[in-house]
């Protein structure tokens, strides 16, 4: 069943921002939310390498600001992307965004990424001081599994999770400051070598709190 909108009366609008691959999608996410005033309201898949961004805002302009970084940001990244606004969603527009974190039966990730209680304690971990994120997307779950251990071994850095979009593209997150991320993401990436496909390669220093809200599920330790 349908939950009610998650978009309260006062932000009406809504925007959406479509590209290839999850990695571009979090880095655009960010820059779009510490940019102008607007929610995330979730991140959707669709089974193959495109992910589509939902956003909500009290005005347009608001919204169009969002979506000019994101050009801004999709430009700097060679990613082409599709943006639109709906100055006054429908309510039934709007209740398309409030499904319930599940699980895909054929690809194994989750439906959306939308920011509720999945992670309750990520916020408080991730406003650590100098706490980044480190994101590496493979194509292949081989190259994924060599890239994360070798993440793990070569930096002082903390698995956040995975997460699967479809079409064998895997996307995996660690923390931790900002240098040793780095280190971690370029060993990563160099252990992907033949086994697989390596998509892309990125560090958020500060990632904003509604960004931290739909990460993947913290390993249980």
């Amino acid at each position: 069943m349908i939950k009610e909108p998650a978009l309260p009366k006062s932000m009406p609008c809504m925007g959406f921002i479509e590209t290839q691959h999850l990695s571009i999608i979090l880095i655009l996410a960010d820059a779009v939310v510490k940019s102008a005033e607007v929610r995330l309201l979730g991140i959707e898949p669709n089974g193959t390498e495109r992910i589509t961004i939902h956003l909500g805002a009290g005005q347009p302009d608001s919204m169009q600001a969002a979506l000019d970084e994101a050009e801004t940001h999709a430009e700097k990244l060679g990613a082409s992307i599709v943006t639109h606004i709906l100055p006054a969603a429908d309510p039934g527009v709007r209740s398309l965004t409030t499904y319930p974190n599940v699980l895909n039966g054929i690809y194994g990730g989750r439906e959306e990424l939308l920011p509720t209680d999945f992670n309750p304690n990520l916020n408080k971990i991730m406003s650590q001081k100098s706490q980044a994120i480190g994101i590496i997307e493979t194509q292949g779950f081989t190259a994924m599994m060599a890239a994360t251990d070798t993440m793990l071994k070569s930096a002082n850095v903390e698995l956040i999770g995975k997460e699967k979009i479809g079409a064998a593209y895997i996307t995996v997150i660690v923390r931790g400051d900002v240098a040793a991320v780095q280190a971690a993401v370029d060993a990563g990436a160099a252990a992907v070598g033949s086994l697989g496909k390596l998509i892309s390669t990125h560090v958020i220093p500060r990632p904003h709190s509604e960004l931290c809200g739909i990460m993947p599920p913290v390993p249980v330790k």
